[in-house]
This record gives C-alpha cells, structure tokens and sequence, in this order.
C-alpha cells in the first residue's frame, strides 16, 4: 500500500530530514518554473531567426507564459485547499515536464506559443501552494525561514534566467532552454506525489466557484494583457480602452458573485486583515520597484558598457547571491520577532541601491556596478521574506492555499507591472531625447536615470505601506 503523509503524521514527522525534504521539492518546483518564465529573454532573436517571423511576434513566447502562470495563481491556490496538495502539486510537475518537451519540438510560433501556455498551467499551479504547503509542516523560526528561503527562490529564478539562457542558447541552440527542466520535473513530480502533504485541513464537500473563475479570469487577463501590451499599442490606444471595460465589467461581475455565494473562489474577508492586504500591496509595489533596474541593467550593461552576454549575466549574480544569503536570515528573524522592524529596512536599501544606479555612465566601473547589485538583493532579502511570513501566517490554515495563490498573484503582477512600466517609461522619453537632437548614448542614460527615479518613487511606496501592514511578533 502506498504511503503518504497524513493528519496524523505529519505532527510526529519531527526529523528535520522529511521536513527540509518536502521543502526542497517545493522549492524546486518553484525554481524551474521561474527560471523558464525568463531563461527565454535571450532566445527571441534566435527564434525569430529560425521560425521565420518578426521579432514583435515572438514576444508572445514570454508573453503568454506570464499571463498564463498568473491568471491561473487564485485557481490553483484556491485548489489547493479543496483537493490534496500532493496530487495537485504532482499534475503541476507533468504538466510542467509535457510543455517543456512540447517546446523543444514545437514546428512553428503558434504551436510554440500554444505549448508554452500548457507548461504555465504546471508551473502557477506549483508556484501558488508552495508557501502554503510550507506554512503547513513548519512553525515559528523555521517557517519564517524556509518561506524566506522560498521568496528568494522565486526572484532569483526570475532574475538569473536571462544568464542561464544565454550560455545554453549560445552553446546548444534556443530549443536547449526548455530541456534541463524535464528530467527535473519528472524527479519532482514522484517524491512530490510520495512526500507531500495528502490530508485536508478542513471537511470535504467544497464546492468551486466555476462561474466566479471564469469571471476572474477574463478580468485579470484583459488586465495583464493590457499592462504587458500599453507600451506597445499606445496608453489611449482602442485596444486598451476595450480591455479596460472588459476588466471593469468582468471584475465586477467577480466581485458581485462571490459576496453572494457561500464557496466563494476568493475569500474577501480575508482582505479585511491589515497583514494581509497591505502586504501584499507592499510585495506587489516591491517587485516594481526592484525590477526598474532588473530590466534595464542588462541593456546599460550591452548597449552602454558594451559587455559581451557572458559578462552581463555575471554582473547581475551578485543580486542572486546577495539575496539568497540575506532572505534566510530574515525570515528566520521574522519568524522569532515578527515583521515589523525588518520590513521597513529593506525597501529603504532598496532605495538606497537605485540612487547609486542614478549615477551610472559609461565610466562606471565594475566593482560599483557589483555593489550595487548586491546592495538591491540584500534590501530585497530583507523585506520579501518577513513579508512572506506575516501574509501566510496572518490567515487561516484552511484558506493557506488560497493565500499563497493571492501573495504569487502580487509577486507576478508586480513583475508585470514593473517591467511593462519600465519599458514604457524608458522607451518614450529616450524617444523624446531623440527626437530633440540628443546622441544616443546621452538619451539612454538620462532616460535610465529618470526610469531608476520612479522605481524610488514604488520603492517609498512600498515603505508606507509597511508601516501600516505588519505588526510585532507573530501569534
């Protein structure tokens, strides 16, 4: 008979072995998925080359994984909570796998598109459960941690793809980005099946708000497609004005129907909770405003510096590495003392890291650009780690799933927004420097100061909102 853990077992599962064990295939799960939502960034003039069609069109490839991965996030947080996370983190994993051979035999750009949607399903639906899943087998210090750990795997995945992508693309071809990942996901989806969690913290008989979903879906993604595209069709264009009413009518349409049901696909009390909306709202305006630089450091560094790829990506790892040595540590520190002080701290070092940004040139040299990368890692170490912590452990356990699928929400529209912002804000006022007569490289860096200016302008945001969100030490 097959074992799996239970209720009953899992309280007594008190070895650190099985505990860390189950985190590590969450993490997992979480890393590959990350890392394959942005090891593409490098791969779109190499398909474009080889697949025949324009550079504009190939965006999609990007594109539609991360309205895909996020539309999805409530749905499988919500799931989560209703069937066993075992099982739902297991399909995660196969479907995961499916896509990413898909996309290494994809004939054509539709179909490749196609594919990439079926690999984001896999991927939401274990990016949403993985801190429930956490919260649920730790307590106290070591929740703080391991969520801290968790919160780091997921920026540094995003963050470190493009590096990754471009050595593989540069050694075995742009179809090799979606290949590592599947043996991965295959390991993942059996010991996800045999070791995590198979109970339900509540009784059975949910019902799901099929209805509700559909409504939330078509408002989030006219949203989503509306930030990722504005840049592109033009803020006032006809395109964003329909999506926009679609948005309104359908996010009303969402809004109304779950105040009226008793299983509501998204539990609006819960926003209620002071930890619980604000901190997401200061993750959400975080991840503006430390991808401002996320984006653009690679182009200052190609176009500006003119640094080969090889040396671009290894200018953006002291992020990775600052961050993953800070976050554990933080959350740790949250777990015993709370969120309250620490998270007012990381965003000010965030701020602190872009005004060094603000003075880059082309005289800028190598150890100051390290500096300040690996100063925007450890003020975001500091904050999304405490900040984790304090939203999961600010709800109830049986609404964990859904929760977590609300805070990868935050995380992922926060990405959209920061990157779609920042392209659009950068991209018209380097025009207007153009325009007006200014050399290119001048146009570039006055736009790119400018771009770090609004990302210190979300970074003080999100320090408001901080005050108001977190409290001391955590029940």
């Amino acid at each position: 008979m097959e074992k799996h853990l239970t209720r009953d077992t899992i309280e007594p599962m008190s070895s650190k072995e099985i505990k860390w064990t189950i985190f590590i295939i969450t993490v997992i799960g979480n890393l590959i998925a990350m890392l394959d939502s942005t090891s593409v960034n490098l791969a779109l003039y190499p398909i474009s080359r080889d697949l025949g069609v324009p550079i504009t069109d190939v965006q999609w490839v990007i594109v539609a994984y991360m309205l895909v991965l996020t539309v999805f996030l409530p749905f499988f947080g919500k799931l989560g909570d209703i069937i066993p996370k075992n099982k739902l983190f297991t399909c995660g994993f196969l479907t995961f796998a499916f896509g990413g051979i898909l996309n290494a035999m994809a004939p054509s750009l539709p179909m490749l598109i196609f594919f990439r949607c079926i690999q984001a399903l896999g991927a939401s639906a274990m990016i949403s459960n993985s801190a429930a899943i956490i919260a649920l087998i730790f307590k106290d210090t070591n929740r703080g941690k391991a969520l801290g750990i968790n919160g780091t795997v997921i920026a540094v995945g995003g963050m470190t793809g493009p590096a990754l992508g471009g050595v593989l693309i540069n050694y075995f071809g742009w179809k090799a980005i979606f290949l590592p990942s599947v043996p991965i996901a295959l390991a993942g989806a059996y010991f996800a099946y045999k070791l995590l969690p198979s109970y339900l913290p509540h009784q059975k008989g949910f019902k799901f708000d099929y209805p509700g979903f559909i409504y939330f879906s078509i408002s989030l993604f006219a949203l989503l497609l509306a930030i990722s595209e504005g840049y592109k069709w033009g803020w006032t264009s006809v395109n964003i004005i329909i999506l926009s009413i679609i948005t309104l009518v359908f996010g009303a349409m969402f809004y109304y129907r779950d105040h009226k049901i008793s299983y509501p696909l998204i539990n609006f009390d819960t926003f209620k909770i002071r930890a619980f909306a604000l901190g997401n709202l200061a993750v959400l305006t975080s991840y503006i405003c430390m991808f401002t630089n996320g984006v653009l450091l690679p182009i200052f560094l190609l176009e500006i510096k003119g640094f080969s790829p090889v040396l671009t990506g290894l200018l953006i790892l002291p992020y990775s590495i600052s961050m993953s040595f800070t976050a554990p540590l933080s959350g740790r520190f949250a777990g015993k003392h709370g969120s309250k002080e620490i998270t007012r701290i990381g965003p000010v070092i965030m701020i602190f890291a872009l005004l060094i940004c603000m003075t880059f040139d082309e005289n800028s040299r190598i150890p100051i650009i390290i500096i300040a990368s690996a100063i925007m890692g450890f003020g975001s170490g500091l904050f999304q780690s405490p900040s984790n912590t304090a939203i999961i452990t600010s709800v109830k356990k049986t609404e964990l799933g859904m929760a977590s699928g609300i805070l990868a929400l935050s995380r992922n529209l926060g990405n959209i927004m920061g990157v779609a912002l920042t392209i659009s804000l950068f991209s018209n006022f380097r025009s207007d420097l153009l325009e007006h007569g200014v050399n290119y490289s001048a146009a570039f860096l006055q736009s790119y100061h400018f771009t770090m200016g609004i990302g210190i302008i979300f970074g003080l945001i999100c320090l408001a909102f901080t005050f108001f969100a977190y409290r001391g030490k955590p029940s």
